[in-house]
């Protein structure tokens, strides 16, 4: 799925599917998903409720594929063969760079998957999935200390953790588009990571 739409010509005018979604993970990131109507999305949008239903049958359905789209960028980064094969801390490397590439790129919709509530069966899942990926990190940080390159005084559990609130905090704060590159964003996250704060002599 690409992370920027063209309105389509197709069906409603100047709306498509991917462009439905992409004001609804706005609408939904700045309004709360349980307190976004779908009369709030039809304003937002500027068509009818109707008209909405012509791409979606319903908020829960714009919900997951929202979540999809965030949750299979992540997953896919421990398909890559920099995931898969390699030194424990180098594999880990990688999974945290491309996390934190996926988060830029995907911002909207990964700031949505973080500010879930599991209220309903969409979000108890998506939360599901992003724990099953969090434990791929998890056993990639223990492999990685067993294999001598990580400390050992840690839980890898801790360890997990606090990465990704480091990691999950860009959102709150991260614009696209300024001096900081997501390629510096990833180096620094992973110098602090790997090296911390004091200086190199």
């Amino acid at each position: 799925m690409p992370t920027t739409a063209v309105p389509s010509k197709r069906g409603r005018p100047g709306y498509d599917q991917q462009s439905v979604l992409l004001i609804a993970v706005d609408v939904f990131n700045r309004h709360g998903y349980d307190a976004t109507s779908m009369g709030i999305l039809a304003e937002n949008l500027g068509i009818s409720k109707s008209a909405i239903y012509h791409h979606v049958p319903s908020k829960g359905d714009l919900l997951k594929l929202a979540l999809d789209h965030a949750l299979g960028g992540l997953e896919s980064i421990l398909e890559q063969p920099g995931a898969q094969s390699g030194a424990a801390d180098a594999r880990l490397e990688f999974v945290l760079r491309q996390t934190v590439a996926v988060l830029v790129e995907r911002l909207p919709f990964v700031t949505l998957l973080l500010r879930l509530r599991g209220n309903t069966d969409i979000e108890r899942d998506a939360l599901e999935r992003r724990r099953a990926f969090d434990h791929e990190v998890a056993a990639l940080i223990a492999a990685a200390r067993d294999e001598g390159s990580l400390r050992q005084d840690i839980d890898p559990r801790t360890v997990t953790r606090l990465l990704f609130g480091t990691i999950n905090s860009i959102v709150e704060w991260y614009k696209p588009g300024g001096s900081l590159t997501p390629e510096k964003l990833a180096d620094d996250v992973i110098t602090i990571a790997f090296d911390g704060l004091h200086a190199q002599h």
